[in-house]
């Protein structure tokens, strides 16, 4: 549901796009179980953080974001707090779930943790997200990322069209009801955006 507001809004601190890998590329999210983590994970830190996502997009070895973290605070924070949170529950669902690749996969991330010498015995996520810094003085390049995000299963052929895959927020930007409360970002004339809350 989207509840617009009449001015443009632009944010005020600078929007970053991150893409977080898990170990090897490995596929883990192939099952509804383990995606569904990713989304109720992003939707406590929107509600307890003060996160801002304008897009995201879960594929099975990855998942892109487009936010602004709370004010104040790097994306770095954001990338560290996120993976703590959701490494264990990933982990746990893992277990839950009849998976004939559970023992692989977690000998996977238990294998790219031991040369790190960490306290954590598995390691879900790549360390590194490289964050890309989005100036909000040039709008077209946020809504560019945004729209690159979208067209992700398009590129893999999961889905023809991006609003019809359920774990991305082009459902939102398609007036349809999305897992994950995003601001949604609209073209207003020919430089500026319009921020429109959604869910």
């Amino acid at each position: 549901m989207l509840n617009e507001k009449d001015e443009p809004i632009l944010p005020l601190d600078a929007c970053y796009f991150l893409t977080f890998n898990t170990v090897d590329k490995i596929d883990v999210f192939v099952r509804p179980a383990y995606k569904q983590v990713i989304a109720d994970a992003l939707n406590y830190f929107v509600q307890s953080q003060g996160l801002v996502i304008y897009s995201w997009c879960l594929m099975s070895s990855h998942l892109h974001l487009a936010i602004r973290p709370k004010e104040s605070m790097p994306p770095a924070y954001f990338e560290r707090d996120f993976k703590k949170y959701t490494t264990p529950a990933i982990l746990k669902a893992i277990e839950m779930e009849i998976d004939f690749r559970r023992e692989w996969m977690m000998q996977r991330f238990e294998d790219y943790s031991r040369p790190l010498k960490r306290i954590e015995k598995f390691h879900l996520w790549q360390n590194c997200s490289s964050p890309m810094r989005i100036d909000c003085q040039q709008p077209r390049l946020l809504l560019d990322r945004i729209s690159h995000i979208h067209e992700n299963p398009v590129r893999e052929k999961i889905v023809e069209h991006p609003e019809a895959y359920i774990f991305s927020s082009a459902r939102d930007y398609a007036g349809m009801p999305g897992l994950v409360t995003v601001k949604v970002v609209r073209q207003q004339g020919l430089f500026g955006v319009k921020m429109v809350s959604a869910n």
